[in-house]
């Protein structure tokens, strides 16, 4: 084994260690595999990582870009590296972490695809009515009530635990990116969904997670993204609907409706505004969009 395939199994154990989700380290590992299979001839082994340079990692972005991938996946690609090779220079295999001294590829800005508000409501009231017959309606309800009514991310839905929640106050402790913990209210309609759930709800002994599936176990990342696809294909007619659209919905309809940015940031857990920012620009878009049908000055 050589001694970079040996430093990135290292590097993963951490990850786990740490809680990292589990779709994060499926892709760190993919691309540092990809990553070491570049610098590896046929019958040789890669180079030490002390021993790589600036040039030797512009050569591998170089053939990056000739193979067509996009900046977003070329920049994913590009973190993975500079993670592993953070960890090698903390642990002091490495003297310096030279991958933090490539310049990252730009991305386009690109604005995400917001459902309206009368979109989401409509899809949310199909969930409620038990258009589908499913063998969890509650929990599927649920599902849909905290993505949309509270902003969270997928991993951060799935794990939470029944502990999690003062039903008392209607907070929620949500655990988000890097192990921070933030409070989340959620309302009414979130609140009636929560007992309905619960008065259901199946998990084996000792089972502390909220969501749980058919053999009584933490539901999955993945089986929560399913269930999302399924019920915006049949009722919304809409198969690019995924669960990060329902949080861009929750931030841009609070936007829209007076909220200011600071709050939506603490809302949603980013670090730093400007991230939360995009929801702006967002709104701005169906502005004009409004504008440009409507104004009688619009088109002259």
């Amino acid at each position: 084994m050589s001694e970079l395939t040996s430093a990135t199994e290292r590097y993963l154990t951490e990850l786990r260690v740490r809680n990292a989700s589990p779709h994060t380290i499926r892709n760190y590992a993919t691309d540092l595999e990809r990553f070491a299979a570049y610098f590896s001839p046929k019958d040789a082994e890669p180079p030490h990582p002390a021993s790589f340079t600036v040039p030797l990692l512009r050569e591998w972005l170089g053939h990056l870009y000739a193979e067509g991938l996009s900046p977003v996946t070329i920049r994913r690609k590009l973190a993975a590296v500079r993670s592993l090779f953070d960890f090698l220079a903390r642990e002091g295999s490495i003297p310096t972490n030279v991958a933090r001294l490539v310049r990252t590829p730009k991305a386009p800005q690109r604005l995400p695809a917001v459902p309206t508000a009368e979109q989401t409501n409509a899809l949310l009231d199909g969930v409620a009515a038990g258009k589908l017959e499913r063998a969890f309606p509650q929990r599927d309800l649920l599902i849909f009530e905290l993505l949309y009514g509270c902003g969270l991310r997928i991993s951060e839905l799935v794990g939470l635990n029944l502990e999690d929640f003062d039903r008392t106050e209607r907070w929620i402790r949500v655990r988000g990116k890097g192990r921070k913990e933030r409070q989340v209210p959620y309302g009414g309609k979130a609140a009636t969904a929560l007992d309905a759930y619960l008065e259901v709800r199946q998990a084996q002994i000792g089972e502390r997670g909220l969501f749980t599936n058919r053999f009584g176990k933490r539901l999955s990342d993945r089986s929560a993204r399913e269930i999302v696809k399924l019920y915006s294909r049949v009722l919304a007619g809409d198969s690019s609907l995924h669960p990060h659209s329902l949080r861009h919905a929750f931030a841009t309809h609070l936007l829209a409706d007076g909220a200011d940015l600071r709050s939506i940031q603490e809302l949603l857990g980013h670090a730093r505004l400007a991230t939360t920012q995009k929801y702006t620009q967002v709104s701005l878009t169906d502005l004009m969009a409004v504008y440009d049908k409507a104004h009688p000055k619009a088109h002259r």
